[in-house]
Parts: structure tokens; sequence; C-alpha cells
């Protein structure tokens, strides 16, 4: 079926030449063969001109996938470079070929094949009489003209599909294309990860810890539990916002909802003092106005990060932030005091279930700002896990966890 339709696609430019071949060409008697060899012959360099458009890797493509029985990667994506549309070139003069070839075989050698069987019934025309001077020969002739087109289609199509991975298959601008394609996949699913994280994932951090501290003092002190649950309905409609901001980025649509830069810094601190945590909050040369948006908007994750690992492993610990401009860069520093070995497991518990993820997007985010990001204890010991966050749970009091980013203003990148 493979070999016809091929034989088919053929069809159009053989009786094209044919009528040029009629018209123009040279006589050649009684013979019919011969004009349609000539015209074969003047018919590939159409078929191979329109081998190389675009499309035809998508048609020929989609055939030999399905009735090629081909094994090995094969494209149906139209060609997109010159080495692509000259290896589907090469293949569609190849399939027409055969294809025609088998096309007259089959049309032409069964009828045959049967009257050379049915010899003593029939009359033979008179080129097919010299093969009926013995029984045998016109048995054996009739057999092989009936085995013939079978035969050669079976070779053809084998060697088609040996050859469809290799002229249909990707060529290396495909692979560098599909390789690019992956790469800006993955990028992007790792951003839309890095806001789920710093924005959804925040919010639900700091709705857990002002819960447990509402909960934890509705009796004794009804106000502040008040102000907490004030805070998490706040949170909650922030976090409803940051959730349709990353859902735009999923949907690709026009982004509806403006995302948080530093000048809603102070709404964010606000929330993480309505939980009982002491902020420390300064700033040194900052105008949030006079930054660029992706600069802001990137900063304002760190800091939420950094917020809120210290919330959630540094439990009632005073957290200290502060923003500075200097010399073109954006100084950005979250520190708090390590916790006392005593309360590790408890910790530690708590934190497996970050797993280092927040720290890791925050590397992501100051490497694309071509930024600097380091994190660790400033005490004499070491921090109690290699992750980062994870470190306030270290040593015994002594020491501070510091995060320090440093943003350039001014990015070539």
């Amino acid at each position: 079926m493979h070999l016809l339709l091929g034989a088919g696609l053929l069809m159009p430019f053989q009786l094209l030449m044919s009528v040029v071949v009629a018209v123009g060409g040279p006589d050649f008697g009684p013979s019919a063969l011969l004009p349609q060899l000539l015209a074969l012959v003047l018919a590939l360099p159409l078929v191979a001109a329109a081998g190389l458009l675009p499309v035809a890797r998508s048609l020929e493509g989609a055939m030999a996938r399905t009735l090629c029985g081909a094994d090995g990667e094969i494209l149906t994506a139209p060609a997109g470079s010159w080495s692509a549309r000259r290896r589907t070139s090469l293949w569609f003069t190849l399939h027409t070929l055969l294809g025609g070839i088998t096309g007259a075989l089959s049309l032409a050698l069964p009828p045959a094949g049967v009257l050379l069987l049915l010899n003593p019934l029939v009359r033979l025309p008179v080129l097919m009489q010299p093969l009926t001077r013995h029984s045998w020969a016109a048995t054996v002739s009739g057999l092989g003209m009936l085995a013939l087109p079978l035969l050669f289609s079976g070779a053809a199509g084998r060697a088609l599909a040996r050859l469809a991975p290799r002229l249909l298959g990707p060529t290396p601008a495909d692979r560098l294309a599909a390789a690019q394609e992956r790469a800006d996949r993955m990028a992007e699913r790792n951003r839309v990860a890095r806001e789920l994280h710093d924005s959804v994932g925040h919010a639900l951090s700091v709705v857990g810890i002002q819960a447990a501290a509402a909960a934890r003092l509705l009796r004794t002190d009804p106000d502040f539990a008040a102000a907490a649950l004030t805070a998490i309905e706040e949170t909650a409609h922030d976090a409803v916002a940051e959730l349709d901001h990353v859902l735009g980025l999923l949907r690709e649509e026009e982004d509806r909802t403006a995302p948080h830069t530093l000048a809603d810094l102070p709404a964010l601190l606000d929330r993480a003092r309505a939980v009982g945590a002491t902020v420390d909050y300064a700033e040194d040369g900052l105008e949030p106005a006079a930054l660029p948006g992706t600069l802001s908007r990137e900063a304002y994750r760190i800091v939420q990060e950094g917020l809120g690992n210290a919330l959630k492993h540094a439990d009632g610990a005073p957290v200290q932030v502060r923003l500075t401009v200097r010399e073109d860069t954006l100084q950005i520093t979250v520190a708090n005091p390590l916790r006392p070995r005593s309360n590790r497991t408890r910790t530690r518990t708590r934190s497996r279930t970050g797993g280092g993820r927040g720290l890791a997007g925050m590397h992501e985010r100051v490497r694309l700002l071509r930024g600097t990001l380091e994190a660790g204890p400033d005490g004499p010991d070491g921090p109690d896990t290699p992750d980062g966050p994870d470190g306030a749970a270290g040593a015994d009091g002594a020491g501070r966890w510091r995060l320090t980013a440093g943003l350039p203003l001014r990015n070539p990148a």
C-alpha cells in the first residue's frame, strides 16, 4: 500500500511529462514503452523539486510511520532546514520511483501471468507466443509474472523501511532545535515552580504559623488571636492573587495581576509581625519606585523566602531585614539567631517538608540577574544541615543565620 501510494504521487508528474514527450519528443514508432521511460526520466527532477517543499516531510513522514513499518525516529513536522529538505527530496524521489515501478509491474505482469497459465484455453498476443512453445515454459513464466510484483514490492519496502529513519529522521539541526525547546520548556517549568514555592508556598506556611499562634493564644490573649485571624484572611487573599498570577503564566495569558515588588514589602513585614515575630527592618539609599521592575520583583521574592524560612525554622527568634544600595548594587540581608541545640530535633522534623527548594529557587533568581547569594551561619559552629534554611537549627544558640544577596542595578544581561 505504501508503494502504491508512491505510484499515485508519481502519476501527475508522469502524465505531464508524457504529454511533453508526445508533443515535442522524438518519434519512437510503434513502441509504447520507450516514451513512458523517457517521461519517467524527465519527471524525476520535478519530483525531487517537489520534495524540497517543507510540507513534503509531513506527508511522507506520516505515511512512512503508518504504512512503511520503519523502526526508528521519523518526524512528521515540516522540514525546517535545507539539510532536512534535501533528505526529504531524496526520500520522496525514491518512494515515487519504486512506487511507480511497483505500480507498473502490478498492472502489467499479473494479467500476463494469468494468460500464460491459461495458454491452452485462450489465444495469446503475438509477443507472448514464443513463451508457449513448451508447456513448462509457459507455466514457469506465468508463475514468475505473478510472483515478481510481490517480490519486488517486498524488497523495495524493506529498503525504504531501512532508509526512512535516516532520510525522514531528525537532522543535527532538528536535534538542536528539540534540545533548545526542551531547555526552554524546563526553564519555564522551573520559573513556574519558583513562583509557586515563593508565593503560594510562602503564604501557606505563614497561614500555618498564624493559625498555630491564634490557637495557642485564643483564650489567654483574644486580641492577639483576632489579629492573627485577620492576618490569615489577608494572607489568603494575597495567596489567591498570587495563584492567579501563576495560572496566568501557565495559560500564557496576559497577566491581570501585578506581581509583588519592593513597594509591597511593608505589608509582608506586617503579616510576619502579626504572628508575634519580631522583625527589625531598615533600608539605606533604597528607592523602590526607581528600581527596574524585574529587579524589584525578584528582590521581593528573596526577602519573602528569607523571612519565611526564618519564621519556619527559627520560630520566635528576632529577624533582621536590611536593604542597602551601594555602588550600583542592591544588597539584601536577612538574619536571625541560630536555634539552641535542644530544639534541634523538633526543628529538623518541621523543616524536612521544605527540602531546601526555597534556597535553590533563590540561587536561580540571583543567577538570572547576574548577582551573588550567600547563605549560612555566622557563628563558630557550622550549620546543622547543608541545605541552608535548615541551618537555623544549628549551634548551641551561638551565631546567626545570615542570607545575603547582591543584585546589580544595571544588568547588561
